[in-house]
């Protein structure tokens, strides 16, 4: 990739940190991996909550974290609902179509659904706005955090840190909705690509 490319490529755009307590729209989109239909509640059956993710196998931030995304899945199964989704323009960015997805499921070993958000309608209910961009909702569907994964960036000349990417954000804000309690308020926005929105 040049330069110029991983400029537009790594455009910063921050989540819009939705208003907490929001409940979570309702979905259903198709599976890449398995080709069926997938919703919300059938994500967050029998467990203590819900996160959507939404990512795409392109985006530099999503590849940074996307093993990490893969291990989050393997160490809470079972007690939180995972999904990711991809609300991308495929036909101005094929490199995020299926064919990919796949690919990227079965690199990271990801054990949860990845869903395609074709018409960008789930995108947009959840005023996604970056990749990736993370929604936890508590067992009653209501939003308990919106923010970043960890402080770690993809380091690339100028851009990103070398901070040890370990999800602890994240990964305490499950700890907090496993144990039925509120994650704290103190939420810091995610950083990745804007979404690939249809023109």
């Amino acid at each position: 990739m040049m330069e110029g490319e991983w400029r537009y490529a790594m455009s910063r755009t921050e989540s819009k940190m939705v208003e907490l307590g929001t409940v979570a729209p309702a979905f259903e989109l198709t599976d890449v991996v398995s080709g069926r239909a997938v919703g919300r509640d059938d994500v967050a059956a029998d467990t203590k909550g819900l996160l959507v993710m939404f990512v795409c196998p392109h985006c530099p931030y999503v590849k940074h974290v996307e093993a990490e995304l893969g291990r989050i899945g393997r160490d809470y199964a079972g007690r939180i609902g995972v999904v990711a989704i991809n609300s991308n323009d495929l036909v101005e960015y094929p490199q995020d179509g299926p064919e990919q997805m796949t690919e990227q499921v079965e690199k990271n070993g990801w054990n949860f659904p990845y869903l395609l958000d074709e018409t960008q309608e789930v995108a947009r209910e959840y005023e996604a706005a970056c990749t990736p961009d993370f929604f936890l909702f508590d067992q009653e569907m209501k939003l308990v955090y919106r923010g970043q994964l960890d402080e770690s960036r993809p380091r690339r000349g100028d851009f990103g840190n070398d901070v040890p990417l370990t999800g602890n954000d994240l990964r305490a804000a499950m700890d907090a909705v496993v144990a039925g309690e509120k994650p704290t308020a103190e939420q810091k926005n995610s950083i990745g690509c804007n979404i690939k929105w249809k023109q």
